[in-house]
C-alpha cells in the first residue's frame, strides 16, 4: 500500500495567532486530511499553567482561526504534561501520515534553555515530521 506523506497530517497549534499563521503557511500546499491539535499542558503534580476552562477556550479560538483557511479540518485536544509526547500520541491515535508544524520564533539560546520541542518532536516521532518554512515577509 502506498501512502502519500501528506495523506493525513496532524498540525499542532498553540493559540489563535499560531493557528492562523500556520494555516496561511500551509494553504499553498496540497494536503489530504488535516487534524489540527491543541495540547493543554498539565502541571504534573503542581497547579496547571492555566485553568482548564481558559485552556479549552484557547483551543476553541485556535481551531476557529485555523478553520478560516481549512474549514474541514478535524480537531483534537489532549491534556498532557509532555507536549511533544501528546502530539506523537494524537498522531498515532488518528493514524496520521505525518506531523506538520510551524516552528515558533525566538532566539536559539532561549529554545536551547527551554528544551527545544521542535528538535524533540523530530527526534522522537514515529512518523515523518514536516516543518513549514516561514514566508519571506514573516522574517
Amino acid at each position: 500500500m502506498n501512502i502519500t506523506i501528506t495523506d493525513h497530517v496532524v498540525v499542532p497549534v498553540a493559540n489563535k495567532e499560531d493557528a492562523r499563521t500556520t494555516a496561511q503557511l500551509l494553504e499553498p500546499y496540497s494536503v489530504g486530511d488535516i487534524t489540527v491539535l491543541h495540547v493543554v499542558e498539565k502541571g504534573g503534580g503542581v497547579p496547571d499553567k492555566s485553568p482548564v476552562e481558559q485552556s479549552e477556550q484557547i483551543a476553541e479560538d485556535a481551531f476557529e482561526a485555523f478553520h478560516e483557511t481549512f474549514p474541514d479540518a478535524g480537531t483534537e485536544v489532549t491534556y498532557r504534561r509532555d507536549v511533544v509526547q501528546g502530539i506523537i500520541n494524537v498522531a498515532e491515535k488518528v493514524d496520521a501520515s505525518a506531523i506538520l508544524f510551524c516552528p515558533r520564533g525566538g532566539a536559539r539560546i532561549l529554545q536551547f534553555l527551554a528544551g527545544d520541542r521542535s528538535l524533540r518532536l523530530i527526534m522522537e516521532a514515529n512518523r515523518p515530521v514536516i516543518a513549514l518554512p516561514e514566508r519571506e515577509d514573516d522574517q
